[in-house]
């Protein structure tokens, strides 16, 4: 049985019965089909992490290089950036999607191999964006020297 919330029958500021609603405990998440979702690659030097998200941005399914038991130089390394892949297409295999837009943001040696691998576990890929950031200005330059 769920949790009982106590609901004001009358307008506020009237004092009067109250009555007692059922409400719903949360339950287990309820896995749900989806058809086309996003999937976002982060390759840094260190790491390599796949987020598959649906098209709202709701988090489907993460991996990480180091969540899979990588450590140290060896996460961010193509081979690495396949095996996180295919954790997640094993993750997201029944409730999908399947028909996905590639968000690519960093400069790791994972971002080809991630890619690549994504189309060798049967996703359809619709576009492939970088979004790496880019600064406009660069940093800001030294002081001159005072001699």
């Amino acid at each position: 049985m769920g949790k009982k919330k106590v609901v004001n029958k009358k307008p506020e500021g009237e004092r009067g019965d109250l009555a007692i609603a059922a409400v719903k405990s949360p339950s287990k998440k309820e896995s749900r089909k989806v058809d086309t979702g996003r999937v976002y690659i982060t390759a840094s030097f260190n790491n390599t992490i796949v987020t598959i998200t649906d098209e709202k941005g709701n988090v489907i399914a993460w991996a990480t290089a180091g969540s899979l038991g990588f450590s140290g130089p060896k996460k961010a390394t193509p081979f690495a950036a396949s095996k996180v892949t295919s954790a997640i297409s094993e993750k997201i295999a029944k409730t999908g999607p399947f028909n996905v837009d590639v968000l690519v943001s960093g400069v790791g040696a994972g971002r080809d191999s991630a890619i690549r691998s994504l189309l060798n576990f049967g996703f359809n890929i619709l576009s492939i964006r970088d979004v790496t950031p880019i600064p406009h200005n660069g940093p800001k330059a030294k002081k001159v020297r005072r001699v």
